[in-house]
């Protein structure tokens, strides 16, 4: 049986992204932060000056722009003078280390990269110094040139941009897999202009709102959000961080009429003694996504609030697909309907459609969907079929058409909205000269979702080491992805391949047996 959400007409032209803003009020604040306020005519014209002067450093239309960056109204800049310019930026997750650095630049075969002045040490230890064009900083002092204040503030020699095909890159996110290192996701011109007008239809986004995303814009939830919030003409809200010292000032100020924050950062903020019902008064919709939300995040929220927590659900290969509509039923618990322009179908293993309240995996149709892998056509091929992008993930729709999230048949572990591949981890830990097999697998968290546990088979002879030693030694290598449970195990369970067995660490977590160190 076929799921289909509303009528998705046309996609948004990245082109006219401001458009909306500058017939309307082009002289109101566009982005608004707690160091600056733009304006519609100020956004446009500084993304403009960035989009030519990229392209006098030397930079061509298909070129992929790198970014290490945090939330800042820079950032939003950057991304639209890449449009413009008809670049390929390539957002860097603000946490990586320099192994990560060094893979996402080789994948994406960057020519420069926009790095936050605060990580130059990184960056030195990284491969983003080889690149061709080397480095845009941000936050800088006058040493470390050019500087994406300087290329954002200056006229350019020549300001005429080019008008680059729909169906061409326009962006390339890095997500990790179940298995293996971080793949490219490739997203057009085409695609993103779906994704953004699908979000903006989704949310009732109109020139009136005021649109706080509570949560990164180098991952694909709060780009999107910030994105179709600009493409309808509403005031974009940028928060540098995510705790009650950023947030708290941000609500009260700012007064945003949507939000959108992961479930871990939401719950810490409502449990900040500092915050009142009086904060939360401005918002007609609260959305979390990026994981589950908990029963204890929706009771908090409404005693706190009087309001609940929307949750839906998306992934960054299609961006937003399924929401609890803003002006119709929500079900608690549910993710919702399918986007605008989705298609959402439920098939068993054997490709054969389930009947409703039957869980089986789910499989999405939109033309937001991304264009592949970035080089890699294999990863691709393995989930597309006939024009279907396959999930991964469990779910069920009820009598009434709302989707119902199972579970995760791909063993990603989602700590803090973040991906951690499992093997990543693993191939870490094996580094360890007492460790003979390591398996990892997420634990629900009610604090982040799921946090990430090691089993360890200590090899023979050994002397079993102290899970501090362990897992310092796992973030000197994978930095945030690192556990925070180590567990020792005997023996480590194996699937008839002789591959570590997770579904039985799964089990064996739900029983919790072995030696914590």
């Amino acid at each position: 049986m076929l799921h289909a959400g509303p009528l998705l007409e046309a996609p948004l032209h990245l082109e006219d992204l401001l458009k909306v803003g500058l017939s309307n009020r082009p002289n109101d604040p566009a982005v608004t932060s707690m160091e600056s306020v733009v304006s519609w005519t100020q956004l446009d014209d500084a993304s403009s000056r960035l989009a030519a002067n990229y392209l006098a450093l030397g930079l061509k239309p298909g070129d992929r722009v790198a970014s290490l960056m945090p939330n800042r109204t820079a950032l939003i800049v950057h991304y639209i003078a890449c449009f413009k310019a008809g670049l390929v930026l390539t957002p860097l997750n603000y946490r990586y280390m320099p192994p990560e650095i060094n893979h996402a630049l080789a994948v994406s075969d960057a020519q420069i990269i926009l790095a936050h002045a605060e990580r130059a040490d990184d960056i030195a230890a990284s491969e983003a110094s080889n690149l061709p064009l080397g480095v845009v900083w941000y936050g800088a002092d006058e040493a470390k040139q050019p500087s994406i204040e300087e290329l954002s503030r200056v006229e350019p020699q020549r300001l005429d941009l080019p008008t680059p095909d729909h169906k061409t890159p326009a962006a390339i996110f890095f997500t990790s897999g179940s298995t293996g290192p971080a793949k490219g996701v490739t997203h057009t011109r085409e695609s993103l202009g779906w994704m953004f007008a699908s979000a903006a239809q989704a949310f009732e986004v109109t020139p009136n709102d005021v649109v706080l995303p509570g949560s990164s814009c180098t991952h694909i939830g709060g780009f999107t959000f910030s994105m179709a919030a600009l493409s309808a003409g509403a005031r974009l809200i940028i928060a540098r961080a995510f705790d009650h010292d950023e947030m708290g000032p941000l609500l009260r100020t700012t007064r945003p009429t949507l939000l959108s924050m992961l479930p871990t950062a939401l719950l810490h903020l409502i449990r900040e003694h500092g915050m009142t019902t009086e904060d939360f008064s401005s918002l007609r919709l609260c959305r979390s996504g990026g994981d589950k939300v908990s029963a204890e995040l929706e009771k908090e929220f409404m005693a706190l609030t009087g309001r609940t927590v929307s949750e839906g659900y998306g992934m960054t290969e299609f961006g937003l697909a399924a929401l609890n509509p803003p002006m119709g039923v929500d079900k608690l618990g549910s993710i919702g309907l399918p986007g605008p322009g989705f298609v959402f179908t439920i098939r068993s293993d054997d490709w054969h459609e389930l009947p409703k309240e039957q869980e089986g995996r789910l499989w999405v149709k939109t033309p937001t969907q991304c264009a592949g892998y970035w080089n890699d056509e294999t990863a691709t091929a393995e989930v597309l079929r006939d024009g279907w992008f396959d999930t991964g993930d469990e779910m069920k729709v009820d009598k009434d058409g709302y989707n119902w999230f199972c579970g995760r048949q791909k063993q990603i572990i989602v700590h803090d909205g973040s991906n951690i591949s499992p093997q990543e981890v693993e191939d870490a830990l094996l580094e360890h000269p007492a460790v003979e097999l390591a398996g990892v697998v997420g634990v629900i968290d009610e604090a982040h979702g799921e946090s990430v546990r090691a089993y360890v088979e200590v090899k023979p002879g050994v002397a079993p080491p102290k899970a501090g030693e362990l897992i310092q030694f796992a973030k000197a290598r994978v930095g945030y992805k690192a556990p925070e449970e180590i567990v020792i195990i005997e023996k480590m369970p194996l699937n008839p391949t002789g591959k570590v067995d997770r579904v039985a660490l799964k089990k064996l977590a739900a029983g919790d047996h072995g030696h914590h160190v």
